[in-house]
Parts: structure tokens; sequence; C-alpha cells
């Protein structure tokens, strides 16, 4: 599946970066370098572009998405994106949050399919809160509707003074919705073991009634991949007993928002979670976790999810999917080679900051983009390390 019609070659693309606050600006400074040095080994270009969004921008503007990041949308092919969330904004009004940043700048796109890849590694096993029989081997991409639900639906508000306070949400969709989302889910799923599992609460909701009627008119397009329809009460169990049974998990907003993050903890750390927001012109893509200010400007983060973020980038924004290959392989070598932030288990002689993790990467990718290791640049990591030695040996 892919999100523009990029193809490789002597083309060069436009990124904006968006850091954000807390340890933003360090993990896309990672991801950053990391492209850099793809596209420095191919025949392909890439100019950035820098903004502000969240609380950077409150400070700087007063506004959490200014004129100026919106307008820079229009001359980029996709949108890096760090993390939004500062304590000082805790209590600002709602408009003058740093995620209401976030929210303007995906209505701004128009994105309205979220993926979120959930894989496993078996270097980071032991970290999983489940065992590691059970989660070794877990590949899923979570494909979750953003514009529409319970988060959207009107009527949506709170009503009465006390003793009869009420409130409503509305949980609405329309077939259109329902069909778009699914066509993402069912394209992407060709691309994988060409399995498709949708969410749904069909014996009890509407909305999920009609869910489910649209996502099996669908899948007659695909007469190649296989549809199974799970209740979410059980798909909620099925992701803990059983994890590997799943390929494509297509859900609806806000089923998909609390299951991306029950199936974030089966890869040992939230750090390793890239997602991907599209349908727009432009892509968005981010990590998952959030801003973590306790670790800001500390060389602590994990940017790793930020780095797996570019590789989303590369193969749904760009059409670059032997670069996207080249990153995610790069970032196993790493983590099989024992390289780990503080978040990951692993040898304290291989305990690395957030610099040093996307050097590791770095070098690795070289190694696989080259195809003679001796046009490399010289080694970003310590010498002391003898798996670099050990790749060049072997």
């Amino acid at each position: 599946m892919k999100e523009t019609n990029g193809e490789s070659g002597n083309l060069v693309k436009r990124i904006l970066l968006l850091p954000g606050d807390g340890i933003g600006p360090e993990v896309v400074d990672a991801a950053r370098r990391v492209l850099q040095v793809a596209v420095d080994c191919t025949d392909r270009g890439l100019e950035f572009e820098e903004g502000l969004i969240g609380g950077a921008a409150l400070e700087r503007t007063g506004e959490p998405l200014p004129a100026d990041t919106r307008v820079a949308l229009d001359r980029v092919d996709a949108v890096l994106l760090g993390a939004v969330g500062s304590p000082r904004w805790d209590q600002a009004p709602v408009d003058k949050r740093p995620e209401k940043g976030l929210l303007e700048l995906r209505a701004t796109l128009g994105t309205f399919a979220n993926l979120r890849p959930v894989r496993t590694y078996r270097p980071l096993l032991v970290a999983s809160s489940l065992k590691p029989q059970v989660v070794d081997g877990v590949d899923i991409v979570v494909v979750r509707e953003l514009t529409s639900d319970l988060y959207f639906g009107k009527p949506k508000e709170r009503r009465g003074e006390p003793p009869n306070r009420s409130a409503v949400d509305t949980m609405y969709y329309h077939e259109s919705e329902v069909e778009r989302i699914a066509r993402v889910a069912f394209e992407l799923a060709r691309e994988r073991r060409k399995q498709v599992t949708s969410v749904d609460k069909a014996n009890v909701l509407c909305a999920s009634q009609l869910w489910r009627e649209v996502v099996t008119e669908v899948a007659q397009e695909y007469p190649d991949v296989t549809l199974r329809h799970m209740l979410v009460d059980t798909a909620a169990m099925q992701l803990v007993r059983d994890p590997r049974q799943f390929d494509v998990l297509l859900t609806a907003n806000m089923f998909g928002d609390i299951l991306s993050d029950e199936a974030a903890i089966l890869t040992g750390s939230i750090g390793m979670l890239p997602s991907a927001s599209i349908g727009g012109r432009v892509g968005l893509y981010e990590p998952v976790h959030g801003s973590a200010p306790d670790l800001a400007g500390k060389d602590q983060a994990n940017p790793l999810g930020t780095i797996l973020s570019a590789a989303m980038m590369c193969r749904l924004s760009l059409g670059w999917p032997d670069i996207a290959e080249a990153i995610e392989l790069a970032v196993a070598d790493a983590l099989n080679a024992g390289y780990h932030t503080p978040d990951l288990p692993g040898s304290p002689a291989f305990q690395v900051g957030t610099r040093e993790m996307a050097d590791v990467v770095i070098d690795y990718l070289e190694r696989r983009l080259f195809a003679n290791p001796t046009k490399r640049r010289s080694d970003r990591v310590s010498g002391k390390r003898q798996d670099l030695v050990q790749w060049e040996a072997g």
C-alpha cells in the first residue's frame, strides 16, 4: 500500500520536521540523521524544513499550531513529528494546550487512518509483560479509523446541574468512512500475511452492525485476503492470550485507541513503537511515546520508535520501500548485537544514549546499503565493542 505515487530514482523529497516538546527534538534529530545517511548511500535526495508545534509553539507564538507550520504543510511530501506535551501547560485552557496542536495538525492534513505496527524483537522478549514464548514472533499492524466514532459524533455534551447531571457522546459512522478505512486494511494485508481481523461490538451496537456489514462488503473485492470478525472484548483477551494469531487488526476509533495501547505492552517498551497517520495528501509519522519531559536533554531517550516511523514514511509517503527495509533491518541488527537504551534490557556494556543509538543504527544501515563496506564512513561507535568487527569478519 502506498500513500503517494512516489518512485525510487533521482528524486528529491521534502520533509517537515516538527520536533515538538520534551524528548521530541532529540529523537527527531536521530531519525533525521538516519534518513540523511540513507539517501546519501543512494541516488535519492531529501530536503528538511523545521516547524513549531505543541508547547514549543505556544512559547514562541502563543498558538499550538502556528500559521507558519500550517503553510509549510503545502510544500512538503511528509511530516515527521517528535512529541507534544509540557507540564507548563497542564492547567491551560483546552485551546492553549500542546495537544491541541496535534489534533489540529491531523485535522488539517485530513488523515483518517492510523497505522501502528507492533513487532517484537528477540533480544527484548524478556522486557514484555507476557511470557517470551507468547510474544516471540508477534508482527501486527493495528489500523485505526481516526475521524469519527464517539470522539466526533454529535450530540456531544454535558447537561444539567447537580443532582441532575448527565452527559452524551454519540457513536456515529457513515458507511463511506467504514469503507475507506477497510480498504486501507485490506490493501495492507495483501502486502503481509493476507489476514484481516475486524473488531466491533455488533452484538450490541448499531454502529458496529453497520461497521461489520460494510467491512464484509469490501472484503468481497479482496478474495485473496481472509476476513474474520471479532467482538472487541474477545479481541482484548486474545491479544494477551495468543497475539501471534493477528496480522492486520482493523478497528473503529475508540476500540483502536484502547487495543493499540494494549498491544504496545507486547513489545516491552513503548519507545520501540512507530506510527503513521495517512489518508490525506501528506502523511504524518510519529513515535507512539509521549514527550517524557523528565528525560529531555539527558541523552537517555529511545530514538528507535522515531527511526522506525521514518522508515514507515519512506515506504508509505516517499515511495522508497528499499530504504524503509534497510532502516528496519539496521534497527534489528543493532538490537541483535546487544545495543540498547536505558529503557531496554541488556548488558550495561552495551547501553548507549539517544545519539549513540542512532550512530549504531547508521553504521549498520551503511553496511546494508553500501555494496562495498570499505566505502563506509568511519565507524561512529566505540572501538571497544566487538560486534562491528565481527560483522566485517563474517
